[in-house]
Formats: C-alpha cells, structure tokens, sequence
C-alpha cells in the first residue's frame, strides 16, 4: 500500500477532495491523507456536497496542518502531492519515509466568488479534474518503476488537462 499526502493551504476543498476520492476508489493500493500549511480549521461546506453529489463519503473528513505529518509516529509518504500553487511555493517541512513529491495545480474552488448555486459547478469541475489526475495516478504501474521514472510521471500528470 502506498501512503499519499495531498497538500494546500488551507485544506478545506482541493486536497480534502483528493483524499476522499482516491480512498474511496484505490482498492487497497493507496491510503491518502491531506493537510495544509494554514488550515482553515473546518472543510468547506461545498467541498462535503460535492463529494455527497458524487455518492462518496465524508465521515472523518477534517481540515488540518501538514505538521501531523511531519512528526515522529506519523506514517511513513510515499508520495506528497501539493495541488494548489501556494503551497508548492512554501517550504515543506522533513516528511517521514522521503516521499517522491510531485505538484498537481487546480484552481481554488473555495476562492470562488458568487452564490453557492453559482460556486457548485467551479467546485464540481475541480473535482472532475482532480479524479482524472487520481487515476492517472492510479494506473501507474508504481511496482515497476523506479524513483526517478515514478517523478517523472507524477511530474507528467500535473502537466496533464
């Protein structure tokens, strides 16, 4: 089983979405997790419908810093996916286990501007983009790849529309 941490800022949409669905279909390979730099301390309201919307769950679902998964007892990444720019741009802190990091830009859902009704398909829409990239990622053949050539194609998937 691989160990996946998605990050952003303020954990509350792109990653929280991430973690839910790659759970929710990795059939025992994966087991994500997500955090953020600055949480926003609560998942954003919009971020729970839409992954209602899509039938999957939200039980356990929590906003929260990466610092959990910098210390001691934290498990071990393989990978740490940042999908959102700010937090590619910040100094991350020692992962456990010297994951393969990779960048997997969205654009930010929860800084959308209108009504909920208006802000349903932006979220939406991201999350459609975030499930594509997820299975890519799921489709790997991670068992015959090496480190570099598992970067490169993470690499390659946050390159991918």
């Amino acid at each position: 089983m691989y160990n996946v941490l998605f990050l952003c800022t303020g954990n509350s949409a792109r990653s929280i979405l991430a973690e839910a669905y790659l759970n929710s279909v990795s059939g025992g390979q994966f087991h994500a997790y997500s955090a953020g730099s600055h949480p926003k301390g609560a998942v954003h309201p919009l971020t729970l419908e839409t992954l209602r919307h899509s039938g999957l769950p939200t039980e356990g679902l929590r906003s929260k810093s990466w610092n959990e998964f910098a210390r001691e007892g934290a498990p071990a990444m393989h990978f740490v996916i940042t999908v959102c720019d700010s937090a590619a741009g910040e100094v991350c802190p020692v992962w456990p286990g010297q994951p393969i990091g990779a960048h997997w830009s969205f654009p930010d859902p929860a800084a959308f501007q209108g009504s909920g009704q208006e802000a349903r398909p932006v979220f939406r829409e991201v999350f459609r983009q975030i499930r594509a990239r997820v299975d890519l990622l799921r489709n790997l053949p991670l068992a015959k790849l090496d480190r570099l050539a598992t970067k490169k194609e993470l690499d390659g998937i946050g390159r991918s529309r």
